[in-house]
């Protein structure tokens, strides 16, 4: 059993984290390029080496421990690979549940920051994106927003509830919306956390700078420094979920397609409500232009910006996105 430490030493941990881009939006742009860098004949996502593996799995273990300790792990079989969920129960048992969806290259342990908060809304579920490092074990290949979505889609047919709430940050953001323009069904409503390719594009800079993170075997400096970047220049600490993305990123050969732009059609023709909060600082894209599409298009919508947030805006700003998912649930359930 390990020694809880004392309070400041918490308190620190929990601030380094939140310097650190745990968010999951860490690599949001990486797979616009790793596809064409890290070319190899399996057409599925894979560890490179069993040894690799393990060094991730370790990693994970450790991540998962800044977590609340699930209810239930459930690994549910889809057309395109067995998916991991996990449930938390939360302050509202009869609520409908949040399925939290993480960003690039990262896993379920990436919102130990939001859990505490989230979890005094509503139970939540989490889930480790299929053909990306984490529990998830990818069979066949996913090669268009099509296969994104109806993965998904089997997911959610898969959990007992008759509809859930979904909450993606990042690429996760994404793949929730790329969800509800193609298959609706069971969704209450999606929540976004500066997503990727949603509103806009990703900037020429993000895109640039994804090429020496995105090669296995460049230094890990070179990497650092981009996950820096995208936090607009926190330092990159050495902190268990930290160290659980590192692994991923060197141990894992992602094969997914990169995603597709969703167009302003498609969002228009979107009749599910829609909370988008935008790191107003983030580096990933113009958040500007893309508060002003998300405002023209959504509707039933909701748009937040968060003037001083980077795009590790899950890990600054934990409280007050609870606070503004609460709202938007409240008034939206009423």
């Amino acid at each position: 059993m390990r020694t809880p430490l004392p309070r400041t030493d918490l308190d620190l941990r929990s601030r380094r984290r939140r310097r650190w881009l745990a968010a999951g939006g860490i690599l949001a742009g990486i797979g616009l390029i790793m596809l064409y860098a890290l070319r190899s004949p399996s057409p599925v996502g894979h560890f490179t080496s069993a040894a690799s593996q393990d060094r991730f799995l370790a990693a994970y273990d450790r991540a998962m421990a800044d977590m609340p300790r699930p209810d239930r792990t459930l690994d549910l079989r889809t057309s395109y690979g067995v998916v991991r969920v996990y449930h938390f129960a939360g302050a509202d048992p009869a609520a409908v549940p949040l399925l939290l969806l993480p960003g690039r290259v990262s896993a379920s342990p990436v919102w130990a920051d939001n859990m505490p908060a989230l979890l005094g809304v509503r139970g939540l579920y989490t889930i480790d994106l299929l053909g990306e490092p984490g529990m998830s074990i990818q069979s066949r290949p996913i090669t268009s927003a099509e296969d994104h979505a109806r993965w998904l889609h089997e997911v959610l047919l898969a959990l007992p509830e008759s509809e859930v709430h979904l909450f993606g940050m990042s690429i996760g953001g994404w793949t929730a919306i790329n969800l509800a323009v193609r298959q609706p069904e069971k969704i209450a409503s999606v929540i976004v956390l500066d997503p990727i390719m949603t509103f806009n594009n990703l900037s020429v800079e993000a895109i640039v700078r994804t090429i020496p993170a995105s090669v296995r075997w460049f230094p890990k400096a070179w990497r650092d420094g981009f996950a820096s970047w995208t936090a607009n220049g926190a330092p990159v600490e050495d902190v268990p979920v930290a160290v659980m993305i590192e692994a991923g990123m060197q141990a894992y050969a992602l094969k997914l397609s990169a995603p597709v732009r969703i167009t302003e059609e498609q969002l228009t023709a979107l009749d599910i409500p829609v909370l988008a909060i935008i790191a107003g600082a983030s580096r990933m894209h113009d958040s500007a232009e893309g508060a002003e599409t998300a405002r023209r298009l959504l509707e039933p919508g909701e748009v937040k910006v968060y003037p001083d947030a980077s795009h590790a805006i899950n890990g600054e700003h934990p409280g007050e996105i609870a606070a503004d998912i609460s709202g938007f649930l409240g008034r939206i359930e009423q």
